[in-house]
C-alpha cells in the first residue's frame, strides 16, 4: 500500500492543513463563487491532470460528467467551502472548467432599469 502525501502513517487521515492547499491564500481575487454556484470540467483532452494538485484533479474529476454546485464539491472532497472556491478559481484561471451562474441570477432585473420604467410610465 503506497503512502500518500496527504494522510498521515497510521491510517488517522489528512494531516495537510488547508491553507496549506491553497498556498496560504484565504480568498480568491478575481472570482466570487457561491454556494450554489455549478462547476463542469472541459474535456479531457484539454486538461493536463499530471501538472494538477491532487485536490484539483479531483475537482475535475467530480465535475465531469455533470454541473456540481461550489457547497457539494466541498462536502464530497470533505474540504472547506473556502478552499474549495480557491481551487475553482484557479482551475477557472487555466480555463480547466466552466461556471454556470447560480439559477435565476442573470435574469434579475436591473433596479436601475426599473426605475426608468416607473418614471416614464408616472409621465404617461
Amino acid at each position: 500500500m503506497s503512502e500518500s502525501r496527504w494522510s498521515d502513517a497510521s491510517g488517522g487521515g489528512r494531516y495537510l492543513r488547508p491553507y496549506a492547499i491553497t498556498g496560504g491564500r484565504t480568498r480568491h481575487s478575481q472570482h466570487a463563487f457561491t454556494l450554489i454556484t455549478q462547476i463542469v470540467s472541459r474535456s479531457v483532452e484539454e486538461a493536463d491532470h499530471e501538472a494538477l494538485e491532487p485536490e484539483a484533479a479531483k475537482i475535475l474529476e467530480l465535475c465531469r460528467d455533470r454541473a456540481v454546485a461550489i457547497a457539494e464539491i466541498a462536502a464530497l472532497m470533505d474540504l472547506p467551502v473556502s478552499v474549495v472556491k480557491i481551487l475553482c478559481g484557479d482551475l477557472l484561471n487555466t480555463s480547466l472548467i466552466l461556471v454556470q451562474s447560480p439559477p435565476g441570477k442573470e435574469s434579475q432585473p436591473d433596479v436601475e432599469l426599473i426605475e426608468r420604467v416607473m418614471d416614464a410610465i408616472r409621465q404617461l
